[in-house]
């Protein structure tokens, strides 16, 4: 029975919508939903159909007749407001459904283009779905935070919203991942990861910065985004690892440590050779590895190393001293210098001395 016979016949009886009835309505506003309709039209459908059932109230002028005539109207108004009703639910849930099973087809996607465990071609198929032309280059981005990220979190939506709002949603797809936000969008429209960055690190009052975000150098097709996003991964790795400061990186930047550590036997062997005597000193190798670090980032500039170290310059002086007395290899010779520098970046990165080599 649809909406214009239940108010019909309220208005001939004056009853209430029946719970059967009423669940109808809401199958009606799902069937609505999935056929496409807005709630607007429905409620539209409704209204009307209680136009006409209000249109064939008798007409009675005398007392009774206005108090019968009320009564039923009553009647009526009263059912159209629990058939809205019902029909706005059918409708919300239909609409929830639809986004849960988009949000799940969406993670899926994701899943398996940044873990390249699909079939590449019906990998490119599903792409375009969600505004992706996996035949050209592609660049990922990786937000790291305080906090895990979920497509749900509401820092995702912020950037997601703005993103859209300046670039449109083609050829860019935003999400969480592993409790990352995740950034993929063309290589020849770098603005889209920079506007990704920035609003990221700085989304404005009432959202939490993330720490860090690192990208990944541009490469083609489905497997290229597979590779961008392990180098933004890798690239966020080796920051974690060496304490680098900086909140923005880029694996080109850093592809010197790969190399590094593409040999990690004879890694170790370096720390363990330059830097294993430093263990024998006070207070242990920790203080003086990262007077090599420290110093390296501050250009040998002493002051400034020392204001970065917290002590004065006259200890940082004696440090420098322990190094090279322990070591043999003396911080202002060039050659040396590098040895040491090499060295102690492979200590951070072998976890040295905390985990014996």
């Amino acid at each position: 029975m649809h909406c214009r016979d239940l108010l019909d016949d309220v208005s001939r009886t004056g009853r209430l919508l029946r719970r059967d009835e009423l669940e109808s309505l809401r199958t009606l506003g799902e069937r609505g939903a999935e056929a496409g309709h807005g709630l607007r039209d429905l409620v539209s459908h409704c209204l009307g159909a209680a136009r006409q059932s209000w249109q064939k109230l008798p007409g009675n002028a005398t007392a009774g007749g206005i108090a019968d005539l009320r009564r039923t109207g009553d009647a009526v108004l009263g059912a159209a407001e629990a058939a809205l009703a019902a029909l706005g639910e059918g409708h919300e849930r239909a609409l929830r459904l639809a986004v849960r099973q988009e949000e799940s087809a969406r993670r899926e996607f994701i899943h398996d283009l940044l873990y390249g465990r699909s079939d590449l071609g019906l990998l490119a198929e599903r792409a375009e779905r969600f505004g992706l032309r996996l035949a050209g280059r592609y660049v990922v981005a990786v937000a790291v935070g305080d906090e895990p990220y979920a497509d749900a979190h509401p820092l995702v939506h912020r950037v997601e919203r703005e993103l859209a709002g300046r670039f449109g949603e083609q050829d860019v797809l935003l999400a969480g991942k592993d409790g990352r936000m995740v950034c993929i969008a063309p290589d020849d429209d770098l603005a889209v990861l920079d506007s990704f960055a920035d609003l990221a690190l700085r989304p404005g009052p009432g959202y939490r910065p993330v720490l860090r975000v690192a990208t990944g150098r541009g490469h083609s097709a489905a497997s290229g985004v597979v590779r961008s996003y392990e180098e933004a991964l890798g690239a966020l790795d080796y920051a974690e690892r060496l304490g680098l400061r900086s909140q923005r990186l880029r694996a080109e930047e850093l592809l010197v440590f790969p190399v590094l550590m593409r040999d990690r036997a004879a890694m170790a062997d370096l720390v363990r050779t330059v830097l294993g005597p430093l263990t024998t000193a006070r207070g242990g190798a920790q203080p003086l590895l990262d007077t090599i670090a420290v110093q390296a980032e501050a250009a040998y500039v002493n002051a400034e190393a020392a204001r970065r170290l917290g002590v004065s310059v006259r200890t940082l002086g004696y440090r420098l001293e322990r190094i090279h007395a322990l070591t043999g290899y003396d911080p202002a010779d060039a050659l040396h210098r590098f040895t040491l520098e090499t060295a102690a970046m492979g200590a951070r990165l072998l976890d040295w001395p905390e985990r014996p080599l």
